[in-house]
């Protein structure tokens, strides 16, 4: 049993070593590349940054941290970002939502990503999936349409007014020329479990938190929102393939940096992402998940970016969508 003098030297050389460790790992979190995530630990995002970020570390020979700030469907995040210094320190792993749609359902922006945010490159792709209850008498979006334009009334649950999932419902009433209701929940758990629950005929989903359900026989697809087919689910007819083009709704992931940043910078960890992507641990892990692997170029990406900003903001103001 240790003596009172021997614990007291103990604490002492405990608090010694805290002295000399506490500035250490104070610089090394400061000399560290954030990868700043919009939404709480566990999320989708979240998954993705923290498959990455170890990766990138090991790849560039740096530490890269992920840093959560939640709040106002990555909103929060969008506006940290835009005011980082553009010293390649502060990135952002954003879905579209924040960058393209959410501006066009939101009255005041503190940002605007074309103008205050630089590309680094698209990561993943998350196209939706049409989901219908494993009773459903629909097996593919082809035969769900045809009883809506026969006078069926059919509702669709979503995560969110606005979201992707809803504009997704959006797409298909407008290439079909049919009135499904939407339903808005707080999240797509809730969705999901109405739609389990047979209240809602159906629900569109990003492919990642519903795969389970879809491989577990708990659900049935029904199509996809892609010009191709998935490869965790090749039986899966896309809604061009159905003779339903323009419902193409993709709720892809990309990594952005401040305005300002060094183009070589941008380049340099671009090409480092690609690596990563395209290792065989990562590419498994994260396909596995049900995301599509891009790994695009900064040039890309910016493509895609202002593609997206004119689609998801002409439906949103034809359809008179507001935000919650």
């Amino acid at each position: 049993m240790k003596t009172i003098s021997q614990s007291r030297r103990t604490l002492k050389l405990c608090l010694a070593v805290a002295v000399l460790i506490g500035p250490l790992a104070l610089r090394a979190q400061q000399s560290a590349t954030r990868i700043v995530v919009g939404f709480p630990p566990g999320g989708n995002l979240d998954y993705v940054a923290r498959t990455i970020a170890p990766a990138l570390g090991r790849e560039l020979g740096q530490n890269f941290i992920v840093e959560n700030k939640a709040g106002a469907n990555g909103v929060i995040a969008g506006e940290f970002v835009s005011r980082a210094a553009p010293d390649m320190k502060t990135l952002w792993l954003t879905s579209v939502g924040a960058v393209a749609i959410t501006p066009a359902l939101t009255v005041k922006m503190t940002y605007d990503a074309e103008r205050d945010l630089m590309p680094i490159a698209q990561v993943v792709r998350n196209v939706e999936v049409l989901l219908v209850n494993i009773n459903s008498p629909y097996n593919t979006a082809a035969e769900l349409v045809a009883a809506a334009r026969r006078g069926t009334k059919l509702s669709f649950a979503s995560s969110s007014t606005g979201g992707v999932p809803h504009l997704a419902i959006e797409l298909l009433n407008d290439t079909a020329k049919i009135d499904i209701q939407h339903v808005p929940y707080k999240g797509g758990g809730p969705a999901l479990n109405d739609l389990l629950a047979g209240h809602v005929d159906g629900l569109f989903s990003d492919i990642s938190p519903v795969i389970g359900h879809i491989t577990g026989g708990k659900v049935k697809v029904i199509g996809i929102t892609s010009p191709d087919r998935h490869p965790l689910l090749p039986q899966i007819k896309t809604f061009d393939e159905m003779g339903l083009p323009g419902v193409d709704a993709d709720n892809w992931q990309g990594l952005f940096a401040p305005k300002g940043a060094n183009p070589v910078e941008v380049a340099k960890i671009g090409a480092a992402l690609r690596r990563v992507l395209n290792s065989p641990a990562i590419k498994s892990t994260l396909e596995s998940s049900g995301a599509e692997i891009v790994g695009s170029s900064s040039a890309e990406l910016t493509t895609v970016l202002k593609k997206d900003i004119v689609k998801w903001g002409n439906l949103i103001k034809t359809k008179s969508i507001k935000g919650e």
